[in-house]
């Protein structure tokens, strides 16, 4: 039940002591572990620590890729369709976490950019065209990946578009010569 349904509820919270409040909302801080990495964020951080925290996504996603090059050959079998495809939505997890946190655009375009261009440089063999379900599958991802990265681009300021305009160009070349 939602707290703006039950009015009355609303009020008998709203009312209760100001110490008794600070416990309950801590209780319910505690609940909800992205909330408290919002809350770390917004309150105790700054640009700095931004930096270091898109730094940190970037080793990350390079640690990432650097495991799916290991167990993933560019051949274009089931299973490493399949691979690809869960590795790509991990790495777009992280990115989504990131995001949520911070709210930094900038740097979410950036690295759905760089998942991109790093599942197309290192498995090439993966996007070209076949008939097999996860193949397809993963292309269908991938198109909405990219429908995803373009949509957050356009957004961003003249300024930061061209910042990332290499990139992008890459991606959308890749995309089209792929048939994607």
């Amino acid at each position: 039940m939602s707290l703006y349904k039950d009015q009355t509820l609303k009020e008998a919270v709203l009312n209760l002591p100001q110490k008794e409040k600070d416990k309950l909302l801590i209780r319910l801080i505690n609940k909800d572990k992205m909330l408290v990495k919002q809350l770390h964020y917004e309150l105790l951080e700054d640009e700095l620590d931004l930096e270091d925290r898109i730094t940190d996504l970037k080793n990350r996603l390079d640690r990432h890729f650097e495991l799916a090059q290991a167990s993933i050959k560019n051949l274009p079998m089931y299973s490493n369709y399949k691979q690809l495809h869960a590795y790509l939505r991990q790495a777009s997890g992280l990115v989504n976490e990131h995001e949520k946190i911070t709210k930094d655009k900038f740097s979410v375009v950036e690295c759905r950019l760089i998942i991109l261009e790093d599942a197309f440089d290192l498995f090439p063999r993966l996007f070209e065209p076949s008939a097999l379900a996860p193949a397809l599958k993963l292309q269908k991802y991938v198109q909405g990946r990219i429908k995803n990265a373009m949509t957050s681009f356009d957004k961003l300021h003249e300024d930061l578009q061209f910042d990332l305009q290499d990139q992008m160009t890459r991606v959308i070349d890749f995309a089209h010569d792929h048939s994607l």
